[in-house]
């Protein structure tokens, strides 16, 4: 079974009441730290628990450092997700506003901490939900707290020192999931540095989402992936982003399309520029 699988709005609902089943809200926003919070209280899918990008799904940021969104304690992010009802057997969902990147964090987290079955991300977020005309709810969750035992994989990641080491070489496809803009170097809302990491590709991960905010399917996205790495072998695939976090969407989507998962460099870009011997490319 793929690792990336996705849910339904209508599917979600059917489901609801199962023993299970966990549902995740991510939602978070980069200019506003205190919204996802905010809007969960306000409403959110039945049964849902509430995780935070800062608070939760990242550690503190070390200035100078670490990117800015570090990868969290693994046994802190245990003991959060058990608090919510995480189990070896569970069927999780996870949702965000829509596009799915908070959402795909978790998703990577969680594989990440070894939970490598029952992991879906609803299609279309809580956007979708909304326009299914399903309810949301303000009252609090009832799972009864969870046994997950983690078993980090730090095969999934690539350290800036590992990356460095392999650039430059013709077989790697680095891919970039920020926007076009910042990877050229042309505008940098949030980094004090513009850019990209020398060889990379810019590969938006908004690009794997339709019109209608759901992922594109298999095909479409094998199609994408396919011209992006070219030749190449796909056991020399890595991505990242602005600070580890789009890029999971990219891997999400990868694995969707039938591609295996890649690693991740999740200090990415903001890590990266932390270091000025590091090399910066701009343009395309």
């Amino acid at each position: 079974m793929s690792l990336a699988q996705l849910i339904s709005a209508p599917q979600l609902q059917q489901r609801l009441g199962q023993e299970n089943l966990l549902v995740l809200d991510c939602r978070f926003a980069l200019e506003d730290p205190a919204y996802g919070r905010r809007s969960y209280l306000d409403g959110h899918i039945p049964q849902a628990h509430f995780l935070d990008l800062e608070q939760d799904l990242s550690a503190p940021v070390i200035k100078g450092v670490t990117g800015r969104h570090p990868l969290p304690d693994p046994s802190a992010l245990v003991e959060r997700l058990r608090a919510c009802g995480l189990r070896a057997d569970s069927q999780v969902v996870l949702y965000d506003d829509g596009p799915g990147a908070f959402a795909a964090r978790a998703w990577w987290l969680l594989l990440w901490l070894g939970k490598r079955d029952g992991l879906y991300l609803l299609d279309g977020g809580l956007k979708a939900w909304r326009e299914a005309g399903l309810e949301l709810t303000t009252a609090p969750p009832s799972n009864a707290p969870g046994d997950f035992s983690a078993q980090p994989d730090n095969s999934l990641l690539l350290s800036a020192e590992q990356l460095a080491l392999r650039l430059g070489n013709p077989d790697l496809t680095l891919l970039d999931a920020r926007a076009l803009p910042r990877f050229r170097g042309e505008v940098e809302p949030l980094d004090p540095v513009a850019g990209h990491i020398p060889g990379a590709q810019c590969a938006a991960f908004t690009d794997n989402l339709g019109a209608d905010g759901r992922f594109l399917p298999s095909a479409a996205l094998r199609e994408r992936f396919d011209q992006l790495r070219g030749e190449r072998p796909l056991d020399n695939l890595a991505a990242y982003c602005g600070s580890g976090v789009t890029a999971c969407h990219n891997l999400f989507a990868m694995c969707l399309a039938g591609y295996p998962l890649a690693p991740l460099y999740a200090g990415s870009w903001s890590e990266w520029i932390t270091d000025p011997q590091r090399p910066v490319a701009t343009g395309d």
